[in-house]
């Protein structure tokens, strides 16, 4: 069964980074295509970011050239660089993998992300 563990969500001040990661079960990224989404309270879950295992990136137009997606395939880990942060970046930050052939989806917890002013 697939895992993804989120970790490195927490406080931080307007204009800060913070760094997430997710580790999988296994080798799930070299089958899927990678990303990030989050939900802010009361809104839908949107698209931060997504990547290939070869390192194919997209962006929303909301966090392009502040936030970076990255994939290690030897750790089996997805990380996104989060600089200049803002208040609206806020919410809970989920890791997501989808299968290339199926679409199906995998889900991680969630971490929660806070931007301060």
């Amino acid at each position: 069964q697939v895992q993804l563990v989120e970790s490195g969500g927490g406080l931080v001040q307007a204009g800060g980074s913070l760094r997430l990661s997710c580790a999988a079960s296994g080798s799930i990224f070299s089958t899927s295509v990678a990303g990030w989404y989050r939900q802010a309270l009361g809104k839908q879950r949107e698209l931060v970011a997504t990547t290939t295992s070869g390192g194919n990136t997209n962006y929303a137009g909301s966090v392009k050239d502040r936030f970076t997606i990255s994939i290690d395939n030897l750790k089996n880990t997805v990380y996104l660089q989060m600089n200049s942060l803002k208040p609206d970046d806020t919410g809970v930050y989920y890791c997501n993998a989808k299968k290339y052939w199926t679409g199906f989806n995998y889900w991680g917890q969630g971490t929660q992300v806070t931007v301060s002013s």
